[in-house]
């Protein structure tokens, strides 16, 4: 796949008014990389050299591998509670 964005290049966004809040227009080739669409959320996560924006949540992402972790560790345990 393309990158659209890397860090060599950056694609302006302008910000406008949406009713009583702001927002930015993303375009076809942003929203196809990100692989989302109208409804979906993104999520902005804040690092040293800026802003990044991502198609999930790091954090939920986090907590599910470790819930993986645990579910592999303790799967005779989970089988006798889901009895």
């Amino acid at each position: 796949m393309n990158k659209v964005l890397d860090n060599k290049t950056a694609q302006e966004v302008r910000i406008i008014k949406i009713g009583n809040s702001q927002g930015v227009i993303l375009s076809k080739e942003v929203l196809a990389q990100l692989r989302v669409g109208l409804g979906d959320s993104l999520y902005l996560t804040e690092h040293p050299w800026g802003v990044g924006l991502r198609a999930h949540d790091p954090d939920f992402a986090d907590a599910m591998a470790a819930a993986e972790d645990i579910m592999r560790e303790d799967r005779d345990i989970l089988a006798v509670l889901a009895k």
